[in-house]
């Protein structure tokens, strides 16, 4: 060999090494984190809701990377903005999880937009701790569900109404998705098994984003002055709220005349508007920035501290990110690994502090136990705590009350390992493994 082709033999021989050494040195360095995706929408119809969410799970990973990281690593936040559009939410978990490799997303709030995801989440074996009340229905290997079910919000809600405030008509009214359809149609069945006849029973969806409540307050009205105590059963999600409570006002519909109790009203959606004309209309929630607990005192100073803004309000979803933050960061370490199937087992069982001065337990069925108060509202945007439950209550999948879904079980635990199991005859008809 000449020395010419000698020397151009080293020079290729010495870019190949220089190549794999800057790929094992870009290796080491993206294995030096732990991503985190963050799947809120900031911007769009549920941006009033979402954004809060976006911002707790970024002090969640300060505070845990200032105290170590998780297994000697640092977890490093990717934002992404599906901006309310349902579609754009299974897209960017793709996106998260092939391109970016993310080991958990933390994110969602309509059931629209987590179903969305569910498929992607399952195909590529993806993790989704989802931190809203939902229809229930549902148990995925590949989702935590740390808000409430209807058996941990809606049911509790309804008995409340109906034994302590002797309310005999139901209006339930709701953004027209999934969640208010399938909750409602659980209250329905529910209500009728108490005795309650069709006629009082009414039933009304609206889109997304609605803003004009004019004809449909008048309507509520009208239906609450059949001489039986009535109340609304609100299902209404995002900004289509405030117009709702402002039509309320405007009509003069006050919680002496007919009570409305809201899943997915809050402190933040009650923040932007002027809240004196609504004091004692309700919300059923597993938490209210108005509890009085030293945990919960601690996560407002830090709220306030890392938003550099006191006047910023806590919710109930941020509660449930934070539970399930926490829950997941403990089970990487007793898994030893951010491992999906490892994690999902670690995870089932698992306890931590919730900021109500109780414990949160994730249970096999990947649903948390949890408290369930009703608060009502005051003129400074908070609740006053009206009523809770004694103790925890148990979150279920699938409802007692549908035909469909009364035989069910999650179990994802051996032997059965299944999301929806068929107590009956004994077989799984979903996702298994």
């Amino acid at each position: 060999m000449s020395s010419q082709l000698m020397m151009s033999s080293m020079i290729k021989k010495a870019g190949l090494c220089l190549l794999g050494l800057t790929a094992l040195s870009q290796l080491a360095f993206a294995q030096d984190t732990i991503k985190v995706g963050v799947l809120h929408s900031l911007s769009g119809t549920m941006a009033i809701s979402e954004t809060t969410l976006k911002d707790t799970v970024l002090m969640l990973i300060d505070e845990q990377n200032k105290n170590g990281g998780v297994l000697g690593k640092q977890l490093e936040a990717v934002v992404v903005d599906p901006a309310s559009d349902w579609p754009l939410f299974a897209e960017k978990t793709r996106e998260l999880l092939s391109q970016e490799q993310v080991s958990v997303i933390f994110g969602a709030w309509t059931s629209v937009s987590r179903k969305s995801m569910l498929p992607v989440l399952e195909e590529l074996n993806g993790l989704l701790f989802y931190p809203v009340q939902y229809e229930g229905e549902e148990s995925s290997k590949n989702i935590f569900y740390t808000g409430a079910a209807p058996n941990t919000q809606a049911i509790p809600a309804v008995d409340y109404l109906m034994n302590d405030l002797g309310v005999e008509r139901w209006v339930l009214a709701g953004t027209d998705y999934v969640y208010p359809r399938t909750t409602n149609r659980i209250l329905e069945a529910y209500l009728k098994s108490k005795g309650v006849a069709d006629a009082d029973i009414m039933i009304n969806y609206t889109p997304f984003s609605h803003s004009d409540w004019q004809s449909i307050v008048a309507e509520i009205q009208r239906f609450g002055s059949a001489g039986k105590a009535t109340a609304v059963v609100s299902t209404i999600n995002g900004d289509a709220n405030v117009p709702f409570y402002r039509e309320l006002a405007n009509q003069g519909v006050s919680a002496e005349d007919i009570p409305v109790i809201a899943f997915s009203v809050g402190e933040e959606e009650l923040s932007g508007i002027d809240t004196r004309p609504l004091v004692g209309h309700m919300a059923a929630w597993n938490y209210f920035q108005s509890v009085d607990s030293p945990e919960n005192a601690e996560f407002i100073q830090k709220w306030h501290s890392f938003i550099g803004n006191t006047n910023r309000v806590t919710n109930d979803p941020m509660e449930a990110t934070y539970i399930g933050f926490n829950m997941w960061v403990k089970a990487v370490e007793k898994a030893g690994t951010t491992d999906v199937d490892a994690v999902e087992q670690a995870m089932i069982g698992m306890e931590t502090p919730n900021l109500t001065g109780g414990i949160a337990v994730m249970g096999k069925n990947h649903h948390i136990s949890k408290p369930v108060l009703i608060g009502e509202i005051q003129d400074n945007g908070q609740f006053e705590v009206v009523w809770e439950t004694e103790g925890l209550v148990e979150g279920d999948a699938w409802s007692d009350f549908l035909d469909g879904s009364k035989d069910l079980e999650a179990d994802w635990t051996a032997p059965i390992r299944c999301g929806n199991y068929n107590t009956v005859t004994r077989v799984c008809s979903g996702q298994s493994y």
